[in-house]
């Protein structure tokens, strides 16, 4: 099969497209062999192609955490999926297990969710891990509630495009950071609330305007570095900040603990790193649910490139500029 090589941590250019075996079989009990039509690029695949994976004895590695396709073969002990059913889901990609930058892979049939059938496989394949990593930092770290006030910051990007449609589902009301009017239009259409133009406004007095000197609830910090320690002030007292980087050394915490505030610290690699299988069976559930939301018409999921297998590069080029508007995909094939 076609895949994309990893083949020495450095810039884009360390990923080549070459032939490598199909690893059909053969095939565990309950895995499923899938046909992948699309892969998702995340910032996780740019920094473990810059600084190396999970795994640096286990290279050339593949890359590609998100999927989505056909399943061609199933198990022995297969019980839910059957030929020809339509999947995605968030699985390999770390350097351990093959990822998802290739023509074919195999997964367990337990950490797979029915694809959406309203969407394209190019949508399907952008979705799975900001989905998660948004539902898990909202819902579960964050325990938003119906009713409060929720600061997402980069409302227009992968994961805070998809945390802005959540948090309303919940029954919040959402106040984002971005950059740009076409940005704030963008969001807008997602259900934000109100938009904060951090480049032109501070945003801890547009979120204290907000909420009349109260400060949000819930803070969801989507872009690391400063911008999490300068947040705390934007939260309430007694309330809640969760961040998806992982905080600086030179973070000030004197304000959060002055505060009371509850940190929550939100990496949805956790599972697949130590293997916990129930959890990883729990995000499949989250992509299930999510499949219903889709179908609903309640849920969207906003690809704003696509490049075919063989520039994985350029779209590795791309994500670093910054500048990226929802998801980057990578097609296998003319069906996504």
């Amino acid at each position: 099969m076609k895949a994309v090589l990893m083949t020495a941590a450095g810039s884009p250019e360390v990923l080549q497209v070459q032939q490598v075996v199909n690893p059909a079989v053969p095939l565990g009990n309950t895995e499923l062999l899938v046909r992948l039509v699309a892969a998702g690029v995340n910032p996780i695949d740019t920094k473990l192609r810059n600084r190396g994976t999970f795994y640096p004895d286990q290279m050339p590695a593949i890359l590609g955490c998100d999927g989505a396709g056909i399943v061609e073969a199933v198990g022995a002990g297969v019980q839910r999926f059957r030929l020809g059913d339509e999947v995605y889901f968030c699985y390999g990609g770390l350097g351990g297990h093959q990822g998802n930058y290739a023509e074919y892979t195999v997964v367990d049939e337990r950490f797979v969710a029915r694809k959406p059938a309203s969407i394209s496989f190019a949508e399907a394949a952008a979705a799975p891990l900001v989905l998660i990593t948004a539902w898990e930092a909202l819902y579960e770290r964050g325990r938003l509630e119906p009713g409060e006030r929720v600061l997402i910051h980069a409302g227009a990007g992968g994961v805070g495009h998809v945390a802005i449609q959540l948090a309303k589902l919940k029954g919040a009301t959402v106040s984002t950071t971005v950059s740009s009017e076409d940005k704030a239009n963008f969001v807008r259409q997602l259900g934000a609330d109100h938009v904060i133009f951090y480049k032109q406004i501070d945003f801890v007095e547009a979120a204290l305007d907000w909420t009349g000197g109260e400060g949000v609830d819930l803070a969801f910090d989507t872009v690391g570095g400063e911008t999490f320690h300068k947040t705390f002030p934007a939260v309430r007292v007694y309330g809640d900040i969760v961040t998806i980087l992982e905080p600086d050394a030179k973070t000030v915490w004197k304000t959060a603990r002055t505060r009371n505030l509850r940190i929550g610290l939100e990496l949805m690699l956790t599972p697949m790193l130590l293997g916990l299988n129930e959890s990883l069976q729990h995000q499949a559930e989250i992509l299930e649910q999510c499949a219903k939301w889709i179908d609903e018409g309640k849920l969207k999921i906003h690809v704003s490139h696509k490049f075919p297998l063989e520039e994985a590069a350029k779209a590795h080029q791309l994500l670093e500029s910054g500048s990226v508007t929802g998801k980057i995909v990578l097609l296998m094939s003319n069906e996504s």
